[in-house]
């Protein structure tokens, strides 16, 4: 057993290591969703602030907070799907395609890039028939109607669909995908 090597440092060497540069957002890499979903997020965010602090500081909570943020919890994930959709985060396994000959792995891919427009297709027939048996009911504790939810989450469907088709089309032309070469999309940061 190695045993650790501790080199002292002053708090003067510790601080000169947070002088780096920040790295510089570039707004044009989001995209619509990635905006309303922080929307969303930062009133989900108020929601349960205020939930906290009637509850813990006023002892009267309102009722009603925790009711809108789980709703704003749902959009904050389907609306996160999008954006995972668009830039290919989604978890996945990619450890099969080092190992396999580079046309069977561009095949499986591409399968793997259709599976995934179908699955998003029929999420989004599943979620416009759901809706449309649901479409009379109000939110508990708020006069409002509960298709405000259906609808966001039928909406992020129909995004990661076309999303996803925009990167199968990407994928076709570019000749390969993440899945295939991660590394090719790796961000460069700082």
């Amino acid at each position: 057993m190695s045993q650790e090597i501790h080199t002292s440092i002053t708090a003067e060497e510790i601080g000169h290591e947070f002088e780096g540069h920040a790295p510089t957002a570039n707004v044009s890499d989001y995209a619509i969703e990635d905006w309303i979903t922080l929307i969303v997020f930062w009133l989900m965010a108020g929601c349960v602030f205020l939930q906290f602090f009637t509850r813990y500081v006023l002892n009267d909570s309102y009722a009603w907070t925790e009711e809108i943020a789980i709703n704003c919890l749902i959009g904050v994930v389907f609306l996160g799907s999008v954006m995972c959709v668009r830039t290919s985060r989604h978890i996945q396994v990619d450890v099969f395609y080092h190992y396999m000959p580079a046309g069977l792995a561009r095949v499986l891919a591409t399968f793997v890039d259709i599976v995934r427009i179908c699955f998003f297709a029929y999420g989004c027939t599943l979620m416009w028939r759901y809706v449309g048996i649901v479409a009379d009911e109000q939110m508990v504790t708020v006069e409002l109607p509960r298709n405000i939810v259906f609808y966001s989450v039928l909406v992020a469907f129909v995004l990661m669909l076309i999303r996803a088709v925009i990167v199968f089309i990407a994928n076709i032309r570019r000749g390969y995908s993440v899945l295939e070469r991660p590394e090719e999309f790796q961000t460069v940061e700082g």
